[in-house]
């Protein structure tokens, strides 16, 4: 049987198997644990590497269970009392620039036996985009999602397109990846929902470790770092303003140190910056938008 208990215990062996995989690739940065308890039930496992690669990164578990809060009841639309929660979410700023930013959540929400869901998802937010890096990520998470449906790429694919978009700056965070929330008893049998989560959660050191060793060791400048903290700059705004794991976490008193570990160490807002025409930088703003179709894009 499928019980949370299961699906917690995958989410805790998922948490180590990442971690050991990226400090081999970082080289040197070792994981720092930091345990922790939530008063209202649960708790977690808040994972941070400062390496020499991956300026700063975090890889995090939780479980918590407790009273349900009203606000997030009314918006589910269910009379529940408690609620149980559980998941894996990374987010890795790497000191290089032109290596890319990336996240992913894969996760299980129970109200009772009748009401559970999965949700999650991977996308990537480069500082500069490689064309070539946006089509190998996409075409890596399309296999992934047609072993599962063949709607599933598709679907999720613009679904990611719409959620990780700055309204307030009309330009989408990165070039996306997928993104599925509210899968439950009306999508599918439970285990191959959850099937599907696992191949996704796998699929996070396969698609952004070659990313990382192929632009860790090259060479940038200062004008380059400066763009990198700009670019962070937007990850933050997202964050901070929409992202809808963020304000779960606060509004179920989550861990605040944990619920904030994917902003950057460092980040910048110059006002109204605009980039030099035909410049870099220029070239990326313009592929920062929702439905360009990377698994086929050829460059112009």
């Amino acid at each position: 049987m499928l019980t949370r208990e299961v699906i917690s215990n995958y989410f805790k062996s998922l948490q180590d198997d990442i971690c050991k995989q990226l400090e081999v690739a970082d080289g040197e940065g070792e994981f720092r644990e930091d345990a922790w308890q939530r008063a209202g039930g649960g708790g977690g496992r808040s994972r941070v590497i400062m390496g020499r690669h991956l300026e700063k990164g975090g890889v995090n578990f939780s479980a918590v269970h407790g009273d349900l809060p009203e606000k997030i009841g009314k918006a589910l639309g269910i009379q529940a009392k408690e609620f149980f929660a559980t998941g894996v979410s990374i987010v890795l700023h790497p000191s290089n620039p032109w290596v890319p930013i990336i996240h992913m959540n894969v996760r299980y929400f129970e109200l009772d036996q009748e009401h559970w869901w999965f949700g999650g998802g991977i996308d990537l937010t480069p500082h500069y985009i490689f064309p070539e890096d946006a089509v190998f990520f996409h075409n890596t998470l399309k296999r992934v999602c047609d072993n599962h449906h063949p709607d599933y790429y598709p679907q999720f694919k613009t679904w990611a397109d719409d959620y990780f978009y700055l309204k307030h700056r009309k330009e989408t965070r990165g070039v996306g990846g997928v993104f599925f929330d509210r899968m439950g008893p009306e999508k599918g049998n439970k285990q191959d929902l959850f099937s599907f989560v696992q191949a996704i959660g796998e699929t996070f050191c396969p698609v952004y470790i070659p990313l990382l060793q192929k632009h860790k060791d090259a060479a940038f400048d200062k004008q380059e770092k400066n763009w990198q903290g700009l670019r962070r700059g937007r990850y933050v705004e997202f964050n901070l303003v929409w992202d809808k794991g963020t304000k779960f976490g606060l509004d179920t008193d989550g861990r605040t140190e944990s619920i904030l570990m994917s902003l950057p160490p460092l980040a910048n807002w110059v006002y109204d910056h605009q980039p030099e025409a035909g410049s870099r930088e220029q070239q990326t703003l313009t592929l920062l938008k929702k439905g360009i179709d990377w698994v086929n894009y050829k460059e112009q």
